[in-house]
């Protein structure tokens, strides 16, 4: 393989997002993945994409499982779930240029340590994207919101961040990149939890008012976690940063509720399952988000595919003390 391809680690939604824009402006783009029907459909007929404007595409894009067929790359992009991250991890180790780098866009907290055991931490890099995507059939996907990807200041990153530009991407880069991994985290455990459990899609959560409140204790307990962390969050009110963004994104089907109609396995545990692991590391309680973490567990316990996360949050068990759980019977009714 020429190591001057982008090589997106995944098959999903936004995989399938990122490869079609990538290749369409003329970037030459391989995908590596393990979901052989979306494999299979990407090689035999392309990526379809439908695009905000409603305009549909169709873009060839080389598609694999086998590391040993995209040898050499120097960039990679993760895009797959985080209980996934060990694996893409060991299928980089075979193909990733010893000085390549793979950024990680990634929900969750967690995913850049565990690449950077495999791989080591100078050949990962962290990046945070709020771009949208709906996946209809494998290698049918649908833009559902425009957004931004936001890196850090790394010069190694210079020749891919030129082709996610030459694709039409939005980029920034910051200096507090921590602070924006937090910002996401906090939005996406009060949003996609509740999406996943009752079915709906962003905007319905504000029309109800006890799945709104619910969102709204979410939101704060989650920011408490980010202040004992020392991260000082991308905006002052969370609760107000929600709300924005439960409108801004009221037609979009979340990601989490996505892999529940799937029945496969979700992101809880690196997003409610990693704050709540950190807020017990500091002492501070989150009824709201362990309440939340465990139902969405048992939503897809019955599903033969569920497999739980490892690495960061792979420890995590349920509070059994009366006080763990005073606090969360303290929510229902």
């Amino acid at each position: 393989m020429n190591d001057e391809r982008v090589l997106i680690v995944g098959s999903g939604a936004l995989a399938c997002l990122f490869a079609a824009r990538l290749a369409a402006a003329g970037v030459q783009v391989a995908m590596l993945g393990s979901w052989q029907a979306a494999l299979q459909a990407i090689s035999q007929q392309g990526i379809r994409l439908t695009t905000l404007d409603g305009q549909q595409n169709v873009v060839r894009v080389f598609a694999t499982a086998d590391p040993e067929e995209v040898q050499g790359v120097r960039y990679a992009i993760v895009l797959v779930k985080s209980w996934q991250s060990e694996r893409a991890a060991r299928q980089l180790h075979h193909c990733l240029a010893m000085e390549g780098v793979a950024l990680t866009l990634q929900n969750g907290w967690g995913n850049r340590e565990i690449l950077s055991q495999i791989l080591g931490a100078e050949r990962v890099a962290l990046g945070v994207t709020t771009l949208g995507a709906t996946l209809l059939a494998p290698a049918v996907v649908r833009q559902a919101g425009d957004g931004m990807i936001s890196l850090g200041a790394q010069p190694r990153l210079a020749p891919l961040v030129n082709c996610l530009r030459q694709a039409g991407f939005e980029l920034e880069i910051c200096q507090n990149l921590e602070a924006l991994v937090w910002g996401k985290l906090v939005i996406n455990a009060a949003i996609n939890p509740l999406t996943a459990l009752l079915g709906i899609t962003n905007g319905e959560l504000l029309q109800r008012p006890t799945a709104r409140q619910l969102m709204h204790r979410a939101a704060e307990e989650a920011a408490r976690v980010a202040k004992a962390q020392g991260i000082a969050l991308p905006y002052d009110d969370p609760i107000e940063m929600v709300e924005t963004v439960a409108q801004r994104t009221a037609e979009n089907v979340s990601s989490m509720l996505q892999d529940v109609r799937r029945g496969a396995p979700t992101e809880i545990d690196a997003i409610c399952g990693a704050i709540v692991y950190a807020a017990r590391q500091a002492g501070i309680s989150t009824p709201t988000l362990e309440l939340l973490w465990h139902l969405v567990r048992a939503l897809v316990e019955k599903t033969d595919e569920f497999s739980p996360s490892q690495g960061v949050v792979e420890t995590l068990t349920p509070d059994p003390s009366p006080a763990g759980r005073g606090e969360i019977d303290s929510l229902l009714p």
